[in-house]
């Protein structure tokens, strides 16, 4: 089959890669359209300390059941799904307790498998959703963003009452300020860039400009309480620092953020205990595909507008792009033509 082949950092090129029949317990599905986010870009970059070459990433799959293996129920060719790529050992105590998201054997499709950057992808079927038909594919491959940002929520356990704070207005920040906009959540939003900044408020969030003024101007706005809920979504030690500062006493703090393995984070001892706050880490997501699906079917995701397609047989050529001028569009979904 036809894919895109990252051979090593900042190689990458179209080629043949070997198209598996599925096993046991498995589907092939036909990609329709698939997602490109951070974690593609560090392993162009060289940056994923996970990454193998060469490899084919991508893991926001949308796409149409081709096969199945034996003892696949509940599944028939061309079902319209999008894939889930984390798939969890069930044996390691994160697995037992329903945390696969933290398996410490974890293995992520487009990570440690190849991904949706080609014609087909291999997937195990419990890692399959359906999805309507009148749900477009572009759309759908969002899916896996958005189950994020509701995982972040339910972490942070957010509703209507709370005003949050997300910090970072990239993609994932984007998904998390519109799902909580869509629980009625009043959202603010924090970035240092102003185009993602504009994107944010056009996603119902109140844009705060990042930088020194921040905490005045949010104990402004709250009455000197501080936010009650913060979502760092930046990865930027710095910036979950900060988020200790804005926090109001008793608030919670959701890391969504990725933070470079071996990079600490300091934090002011006394405020756990003086604000007796929660701190909470937040990954990929458990049980919140169909809520993210549902979501997206329901119209009631707007981040999707705000994403631009390109086909997938340009990748090469995108990702050198990208790298070369980084926030140069706010989400990018690759349809395979």
């Amino acid at each position: 089959m036809q894919a895109v082949i990252m051979d090593a950092p900042r190689q990458v090129r179209v080629g043949q890669w070997e198209a598996r029949q599925p096993g046991e317990g498995e589907v092939l599905v036909r990609v329709r359209s698939v997602g490109v986010c951070a974690g593609d870009m560090y392993f162009y970059l060289g940056k994923n300390p996970y990454a193998v070459y060469p490899q084919v990433c991508g893991h926001e799959i949308s796409g149409v059941v081709e096969s199945l293996g034996e003892g696949v129920r509940g599944l028939s060719a061309g079902d319209h799904v999008v894939v889930e790529p984390f798939i969890g050992c069930g044996r390691c105590y994160a697995c037992r307790i329903g945390k696969p998201n933290c398996c410490r054997r974890l293995q992520i499709i487009g990570i440690h498998r190849p991904g949706g950057f080609a014609e087909y992808v291999l997937a195990p079927a419990q890692n399959l959703h359906k999805i309507p038909e009148s749900l477009p594919f572009e759309r759908a491959s969002l899916s896996e963003p958005i189950a994020i940002a509701v995982q972040a929520s339910r972490r942070g356990q957010i509703t209507a009452e709370d005003q949050v704070l997300v910090m970072g207005c990239g993609p994932i920040g984007l998904a998390l300020i519109d799902v909580l906009s869509a629980k009625g959540v009043q959202v603010f939003a924090t970035d240092i860039n102003p185009a993602r900044l504009d994107a944010a408020a056009q996603l119902g969030a109140r844009p705060l400009p990042g930088g020194e003024e921040l905490p005045s101007r949010v104990s402004e706005l709250t009455e000197g309480d501080g936010m009650p809920v913060v979502i760092e979504a930046t990865g930027n030690p710095q910036a979950m620092r900060q988020a200790v500062d804005l926090v109001a006493p008793g608030g919670r703090v959701v890391i969504v953020g990725l933070v470079p393995q071996g990079v600490d984070v300091p934090m002011p001892g006394l405020d756990f205990t003086r604000k007796e706050m929660t701190i909470l880490g937040s990954r990929a997501s458990v049980n919140c595909f169909p809520e993210a699906i549902e979501l997206l079917a329901g119209g009631k995701i707007r981040y999707a507008d705000l994403a631009t397609t390109f086909s997938l047989w340009d990748a090469p050529a995108l990702f050198a792009d990208w790298a070369q001028h980084p926030g140069s569009v706010q989400k990018a979904i690759l349809r395979v033509d």
